[in-house]
């Protein structure tokens, strides 16, 4: 939200006669968001030396996850910035962990479980807050 812009990722093409993804996933938003997921896990990486690789596949893994979902929406002729439940709250950290799972270091089952409440509720707040101070048009 705050690095994205620009051009389309998909720049402006159709498949089947659709947008593949839309006009809010941008070039400039993938890279900075890769990029970011990259930064965290180098720093994570001085304290905890393999989480440099698994913050690269945690990355990679939650932007496919997110590509994928907005892929589906527009076949499902969902507008750039609709809701679609569970989607959009989870299928990115879904397609995280699946990047990251080869590589192990992931969390239990009680780890997981707990990080999916703290996503849907994370997801939500700060979607709802990035709304309040217009950097996003919907609030989810």
């Amino acid at each position: 939200m705050i690095f994205g812009g620009g051009k389309p990722l998909d720049m402006g093409k159709k498949f089947l006669g659709k947008p593949i993804f839309g006009e809010h996933k941008t070039i400039k938003g993938l890279i900075s968001g890769l990029a970011s997921g990259i930064i965290v896990g180098a720093i994570e990486s001085i304290f905890i030396p393999y989480m440099l690789f698994i913050g690269i596949m945690l990355s990679l893994g939650t932007h496919a996850g997110d590509l994928l979902g907005s892929f589906i929406k527009r076949r499902l002729d969902m507008k750039s910035g609709s809701n679609l439940p569970f989607f959009d709250q989870y299928l990115f950290f879904i397609f995280a962990l699946l990047f990251a799972y080869p590589f192990g270091h992931l969390p239990n089952i009680i780890g997981i479980a707990f990080l999916l409440v703290l996503t849907g509720i994370l997801h939500r707040a700060t979607n709802f807050i990035a709304h309040k101070i217009k950097l996003k048009e919907v609030p989810w």
